[in-house]
């Protein structure tokens, strides 16, 4: 018996064998049989350690072999594999890499922590920590698995799913690098924009990956979507944020387009207009506000702010009956108190008395109409043809008959008063513009500015804007622009207030000092 003993022992061949995590001894036998591991009761079992049995199922589950992994678990459900093969679809798993970490045993039980990161295809990496349970189970050790296995947060009943959350176009940002706010309603511009300048592809949508429990919805992970292109617009977001509210809060279509007068960028542009893009592609009659280019005109002429004028309720031009606002009559004022008022009946018989048709369009076309307007998305040029006779003279000196102008136009108009320079707007760096085979108009000096200015703004403390709501250091000129049958009027304001000009526009919102001054206030207060 001792000699058999013996014989069995020189026959054995004692090896050490590390798993993957440095914790297993195995000693086999010339059969490869594991004679060192025991049960309960410490007789040898021929199953496995926990470290060994939780070191097969990881690399099972690397390698997607259900039917191994089934094997190492005590008490499978029956849909065990159906369960991790619809979390993969879910995900678009491609592939599931474990770390794991050390065992650590309890008697029967044993416990490893494991990191696991899954590749998700064409969204990215998904990495969170879990826990494999172990028992020891008829003399072997298997895994008490359960869906918290999948992930620490499922239960029986909860699942986990992945949502596109955005597809992100290329990215446009205001003038400080800022990302815009969503919803603005710029967005037409925008999306311009980015067809014309933004370059370098589509990007990648955004995704998030939920863990819902009944009605309960709890996010685990999002994936930003990559955007491939950057371009800086000229918009600043605080300002179009507050031209955004202005014009939401308007009964009316309106628009408020504003302008940095030192430089011709466009800072803002609010637009719920009917039209596509109509704060730069509408044509409306400008009404009174076009009595700043005339009222250059005549400065440039020898005129002064104080010069003595009349303001009769109505006069006669031309064999036209022309009349202010329910006849108002100043009588004998200056120039500036009378387009303070907005004295109609002064302006066209001072236009009809000392310019010509083509001295006023000269002067108009120093404030961009006739020319092109290149702000990198397009815009229709001020209309201002050369009146022909008396009559449509007087009605184009106070921006009615033939002269059309949209709510860019005028803003450019005003930001030409502020700085004495007309500019051509941009929206974009310029050479991006230029670029794409684009000119922009050349700068035009504008006489009598200074003049100009101080009319304007006694246009705010005196005239047709006083009480208006507008806040101090305001300047600038009130339209009532009739249109159609003459029974319906659009409201216009333009102005200034030091290096920020604007236009206010409300589409058939009646006079200009009740309609598009208030909406004027409401954007500079805001702002």
């Amino acid at each position: 018996m001792r000699s058999r003993r013996w014989a069995v022992l020189l026959t054995v061949l004692i090896s050490m064998v590390l798993t993957a995590d440095g914790c297993a001894l195995l000693i086999l036998d010339a059969e490869g049989r594991n004679v060192a591991d025991t049960g309960r009761d410490g007789t040898g079992s021929g199953g496995t350690s926990p470290e060994q049995a939780a070191a097969d199922y990881f690399a099972a589950w690397e390698r997607s072999d259900m039917a191994s992994m089934r094997r190492l678990v005590a008490d499978p459900p029956a849909d065990f594999a159906e369960q991790h093969e619809a979390l993969a679809q879910e995900l678009r798993v491609a592939s599931v890499r474990i770390e794991p970490g050390a065992v650590v045993r309890q008697g029967d039980q044993a416990r490893c922590d494991f990191t696991v990161t899954r590749e998700l295809t064409a969204i990215g990496t998904w990495t969170y920590r879990s826990t494999l349970r172990l028992g020891l189970v008829r003399r072997r050790w298997l895994v008490e698995w359960s869906p918290a296995t999948l992930h620490p947060g499922l239960t029986p009943g909860a699942r986990l799913t992945l949502t596109e959350t955005g597809k992100p176009g290329p990215r446009l940002t205001d003038r400080a690098g800022r990302a815009l706010r969503q919803g603005t309603t710029a967005q037409p511009y925008l999306d311009e924009l980015s067809t014309r300048f933004v370059k370098g592809g589509k990007g990648t949508p955004s995704w998030a990956i939920d863990l819902k429990s009944g009605s309960a919805t709890r996010r685990l992970k999002t994936f930003p979507g990559r955007r491939v292109g950057q371009t800086r617009t000229t918009l600043d977001r605080g300002l179009q944020q507050a031209a955004d509210k202005a014009v939401r809060s308007a009964s009316e279509p309106a628009a408020i387009v504003a302008v940095r007068p030192s430089t011709g960028e466009i800072l803002a542009v609010a637009d719920k207009l009917g039209s596509e893009r109509g704060a730069f592609l509408g044509r409306y009659p400008p009404g009174s506000s076009f009595k700043v280019v005339t009222a250059a005109a005549l400065l440039a002429d020898g005129m002064g702010a104080g010069s003595s004028v009349g303001c009769p309720g109505t006069a006669y031009v031309g064999q036209r009956t022309i009349s202010n606002n329910e006849g108002a009559a100043l009588g004998p004022t200056s120039l500036r108190n009378a387009f303070a008022e907005s004295c109609n009946t002064t302006f066209a018989q001072l236009t009809a008395d000392r310019l010509s048709g083509s001295r006023l369009a000269a002067m108009a076309r120093s404030f961009g109409f006739e020319g092109p307007l290149t702000p990198g998305v397009p815009a229709a040029r001020g209309g201002f043809p050369v009146p022909q006779g008396d009559a449509e003279l007087a009605e184009a000196a106070f921006g009615q008959g033939r002269v059309l102008a949209s709510p860019l136009t005028m803003a450019l108009v005003a930001a030409a008063a502020a700085s004495g320079t007309w500019r051509p707007p941009r929206m974009v760096a310029e050479k991006l513009i230029r670029r794409r085979g684009e000119h922009p108009q050349p700068p035009h000096a504008i006489p009598g500015a200074a003049a100009l200015r101080s009319m304007m703004r006694a246009v705010v403390t005196s005239g047709t804007a006083a009480g208006s709501g507008l806040p101090p250091g305001v300047a600038g000129k009130t339209g009532t622009a009739e249109y159609g049958a003459g029974d319906r009027a659009h409201a216009w304001f333009i102005g200034f207030r030091g290096d920020l000009a604007f236009a206010a526009f409300v589409e058939g919102g009646g006079w200009g000092g009740k309609a598009a001054a208030p909406l004027a206030a409401r954007f500079l207060r805001a702002a």
